[in-house]
Parts: structure tokens; sequence; C-alpha cells
């Protein structure tokens, strides 16, 4: 998991950031960006693709990464931004303003996003949060800190189940945007939740 990062090392750079992010499926809640820089005399020990942790893993994961990284930033973009931009830009946004955080940052990791930014050079690595611990502790953050947000959300829109699918496209969401309408929270420019809302606008006229 250090390969990419012992490789740049060699080569003289001292800062180096993982970046990654969750929620560029879901049709509701944010975008979250994460950007870490690991320290290597304080190891953690079973980083890998936030995906393939158990909840409780990534949490204590999450909570060890926040106390022995030498820096993160986490940014949060809500569904209107994320209309706004599209998730592929919101995502590469939110990668260079999280990393832009980071002082000193020379060199930054990406998992599958191409980066182009003065401030530091870039690496795009396809499944980059299996292969590079950087990129897992950022993808763990961002995970972690999105649950988090999806969860609370159940009590603020009961009924849309947000705190067991996160906002994923799964059956159970799309019988409840069916049920409850589109909600504030939702991307109004994923096309299932923009094929909804014609239909209530429908109605309302």
């Amino acid at each position: 998991m250090y390969e990419y990062e012992d490789a740049l090392k060699r080569k003289g750079y001292k800062v180096i950031g993982g970046c990654d992010e969750a929620g560029r499926g879901p049709l509701a809640g944010p975008l979250v960006v994460a950007c870490v820089v690991l320290d290597d005399n304080n190891p953690i020990e079973g980083l890998n693709d936030s995906k393939k942790l158990s909840a409780k893993k990534r949490l204590m994961l999450y909570q060890e990464i926040k106390a022995k990284a030498v820096a993160y930033k986490i940014v949060e973009y809500n569904a209107q931004t994320v209309d706004e931009y599209n998730v592929y830009q919101a995502s590469k946004r939110g990668m260079i303003e999280a990393a832009s955080h980071i002082e000193g940052l020379e060199f930054l990791l990406t998992d599958a996003m191409p980066i182009q930014y003065e401030r530091f050079e870039s690496l795009s690595v396809i499944k980059g949060d299996q292969k590079s611990a950087s990129i897992a502790a950022a993808s763990i953050l961002a995970k972690v800190t999105r649950d988090a947000y999806m969860d609370a959300l159940q009590h603020k829109y009961p009924g849309y189940g947000f705190e067991k699918h996160k906002g994923y496209p799964t059956k159970a969401h799309m019988e409840a945007l069916d049920a409850l309408g589109v909600c504030a929270e939702h991307r109004k420019s994923f096309a299932p939740v923009k094929a909804r809302l014609a239909i209530q606008t429908t109605l309302d006229i």
C-alpha cells in the first residue's frame, strides 16, 4: 500500500497527499472529498479501500487517521453544487480544494481522477484506494463523513431510508421517491430524480 508513496520519496518528494471522494453515484446527499498526508513515523495498520472495510473498522481507522496524519482536509459539496458543476467536475474541484488546504503539498495521488494544478504535481491511480495508503486513508475519511451525514438525514427526512441506502439508487430509495417525492437533498440533474421531479411539477400544475 506504500509503493507509490515510497517511489515518490525516493525521487525527493517529502509532502505527499492522497485524495479520494465518497458519493459520486448516489441520487441524494453531498459529495465528500478528503485529502490526507500520512506520517512515516506513525504508521496506520489496515488501510484499504473504504468499501472493503466494515463500518466498525472504518470508524476506528477514521479516528486513527485524524489522530496520526500529518495533515488532512475534508470538503463537502451539497446536492445543489453537484447539480451546478456535474458530479465529475465537482469531484475534481473538491480534490483541488482539499489538496490546496494542505500546506507545502508537493505531490498528490488521486483515485482515478486526473488533476492539473500549478501548486503541486499529481498522478491518477486506477483503483488507487486499493494501491495507495494515502488514497485509502482519504477514502475512509470521506466515506465515514458522508455516511454520518446520511444517517442524520433520517430525522430531517423520515421515510426515505437515507440511513440505510445512503442515497444510492436502491429499490427502496426508488419506492420512497415515488411515494414521498423529491426532497432538497436530491440531485435534480440525475436522471431518476429528474424524471420524478417532472412528474411532481406536472401534478402541481
